[in-house]
């Protein structure tokens, strides 16, 4: 009886900890907005300095579109740290691996060869899928990184395609899984020297800092401040993470949609305004002080 009791109190401790955590002010900036959205809307939100957080939908399970490549990159690390690959080794590109689209990988020529880091630049700053699907198959398939996100607590966030067993989650969700709060956590993770090594953490950091899809919650922060960021869009879900190494402290936040009534690939598709207005939102609280605005020609380009 006086363990059960001493657990309960340990939960209840736990509860009313995190609820101190909880920024309220910024919840109820955050959340007329995500509630006025033509669709389903989650974010999470947490501040690395003073530990405070939002946390909205936190924890549902949406679509990753392209942020899955995040599990993709840390499958490729735990190779090269088993020395199963190397960073810079040569790949032998074939005809088959072409996922039709707009990729440049797709445009080489068979028997072409590209380096593995160059690859991994492809999947994260372009986005291309053809380098993604080819690498997720070298980082031993999405049995093997979901595996790892498994044995890490993740319990939302998994690869769906080309995975044996979840066809049915691929037919919800598409290539991945995720909730706002794991990928901020995994973010936050690779940020903090956490994932396979402190070595390797910093420089799958360092390749998420160089994203070409940069005008949304990207935009919305100034150009001299560092971020590192991924983003995923189809046609009825559009998300990012993203983390704000901003002067008065380090902020790592996720926001994802679903089932958009807006599917428009247009600039003024209701969800990339939404993920505009979070982040300006976010970085204007955080650092009240800023008179940095975007330039509204900005948006032109």
């Amino acid at each position: 009886m006086k363990s059960t009791l001493s657990i309960l109190l340990l939960v209840l401790v736990s509860i009313v900890a995190q609820a101190q955590k909880t920024d309220k002010r910024l919840s109820a900036i955050l959340s007329p907005m995500l509630a006025a959205h033509h669709g389903q809307a989650g974010v999470y939100v947490h501040n690395l300095k003073t530990g405070s957080t939002v946390a909205i939908n936190a924890d549902s399970v949406f679509p990753t579109a392209s942020m899955i490549k995040m599990t993709i990159l840390v499958g490729i690390f735990n190779k090269i740290a088993k020395g199963e690959l190397q960073y810079r080794q040569m790949l032998t590109y074939r005809d088959s691996l072409l996922y039709a689209g707009e990729d440049l990988l797709g445009s080489f020529k068979d028997s072409q060869q590209i380096a593995l880091d160059r690859a991994m630049m492809l999947m994260l700053t372009m986005s291309d899928n053809t380098a993604s699907l080819w690498l997720q198959g070298l980082a031993g398939g999405g049995v093997q990184i979901n595996q790892w996100l498994q044995d890490n607590g993740f319990e939302h966030t998994r690869v769906n395609s080309r995975t044996a067993g979840r066809e049915a989650n691929r037919k919800e969700f598409g290539w991945g899984q995720t909730s706002p709060r794991e990928m901020a956590h995994l973010m936050e993770m690779i940020y903090k020297g956490e994932v396979s090594s402190k070595a390797a953490s910093e420089r799958m950091y360092r390749n998420l800092t160089r994203n070409y899809w940069d005008t949304e919650g990207l935009l919305m922060v100034p150009p001299n401040i560092r971020t590192a960021c991924k983003n995923g869009a189809v046609d009825e879900s559009r998300s990012e993470v993203m983390m704000v190494n901003a002067p008065h402290g380090d902020y790592v936040y996720c926001i994802i949609t679903k089932n958009n009534a807006d599917q428009r690939w247009t600039r003024e598709n209701e969800a990339w305004q939404l993920l505009r207005n979070v982040g300006a939102a976010l970085w204007h609280y955080y650092e009240p002080k800023s008179k940095w605005k975007p330039d509204p020609g900005v948006g032109q380009f």
